[in-house]
């Protein structure tokens, strides 16, 4: 890009570019070549300079910003458990009232009864359903969405077949924090799910599908096994920060696969449980076509209403007629890839 050169018409300037060319000149004795460097962004009204707007971004800028969290390597195993050609994750993030006000401080009675069916008649529904096909399926927790009611812990493990991992402390949204708080509520959000649930989680699902600049670096030192809330495939493969092989499997979302926007009664996008169904039940033929993965997203105090109870019946039951398929939690499958990839 080709820019005019400074203007020199006023003393300053010229003090400026003096100042510059001495610069240039103690650096020649090195270098044998220098470039002037480009005028300073203009002010913002608060005296800090502007941000560069990123069409100027230079292409390390540019790099550097996509590369900071990137997909790896396709971790795809040739086959799955018992020979199976493709994985089932079905994964419920249990909100309950922390995303009905909690998060951001808007308590309101109405909203936080909503959050409440979740624990009182949704789980044990969802629950009900999957015992009674013998499926197992992963059942992220808030924090403080287990301390409000602790019982949910219990019903979560009664049969043995389920995992609880964790989903952040009052689903704050994590990708707005500074480092050291991000990093303070997950450390609360890891013992207090450990405390109830009698043993440390292994999984985190970030609370609003986001990173922050940090999430990363803090997700490995807490030693998680596996991370569930990006999107670059429909197959796990291993994250990236800055170009480096992390070890860390990401068992990828997709909000095709979620039934939050699908079920929006007060929204714009809200389709009939039927219609949701046949868009999973498609979502699945193409994962047991290519031999991958199939991982849903659900919230007991959607999915657990009585006409979307229906719906992930109907689902179930034409997984279960097609045959070829493992229902695992995301901790067996994240352990299945990495022994499969040698990690």
């Amino acid at each position: 890009m080709n820019r005019p050169a400074p203007s020199t018409s006023s003393p300053a300037a010229a003090r400026r570019l003096l100042s510059a060319a001495a610069v240039c000149l103690g650096a020649a004795v090195a270098t044998a070549s220098c470039t002037a460097a480009p005028p300073a962004a203009p002010a913002d009204a608060s005296g800090q300079a502007a941000p560069t707007p990123p069409w100027d971004w230079s292409e390390a800028q540019v790099r550097s910003a996509v590369d900071a969290v990137r997909a790896g390597r396709d971790l795809n195993p040739a086959s799955w458990p018992n020979g199976a050609r493709v994985a089932v994750l079905l994964s419920f993030d249990v909100d309950n009232e922390t995303v009905q006000g909690l998060r951001d401080g808007t308590v309101s009675v109405g909203p936080l009864s909503q959050g409440e069916y979740g624990h009182r008649v949704a789980l044990p529904r969802v629950l009900r359903l999957l015992e009674q096909e013998g499926v197992p399926a992963t059942f992220f927790f808030p924090a403080w969405s287990l301390k409000l009611a602790p019982e949910q812990a219990t019903m979560v493990k009664r049969s043995g077949m389920h995992e609880i991992a964790v989903h952040g402390w009052i689903h704050e949204r994590n990708s707005e924090l500074d480092g050291p708080t991000e990093r303070r509520l997950l450390e609360q959000a890891v013992a207090a799910v450990e405390e109830i649930a009698g043993e440390r989680p292994v999984g985190y699902r970030a609370p609003s599908w986001n990173f922050s600049p940090n999430t990363l670096s803090i997700v490995r030192d807490m030693g998680f096994l596996y991370e569930s809330s990006l999107m670059a495939d429909d197959r796990p493969y291993e994250l990236m920060a800055d170009g480096v092989a992390t070890g860390v499997v990401e068992l990828p979302v997709e909000w095709i696969l979620d039934d939050a926007p699908l079920y929006n009664p007060r929204g714009d996008a809200y389709s009939p449980p039927r219609d949701v169904m046949q868009v999973w039940i498609d979502e699945f033929d193409k994962a047991w076509e290519e031999r991958t993965l199939f991982l849903l997203t659900m919230h007991p105090h959607i999915s657990g209403h009585r006409s979307r109870i229906v719906a992930l019946q109907g689902l179930i039951d034409h997984i279960q007629a097609k045959g070829g398929a493992w229902f695992g939690t995301h901790e067996a499958a994240a352990r299945w890839v990495r022994e499969q990839a040698g990690m």
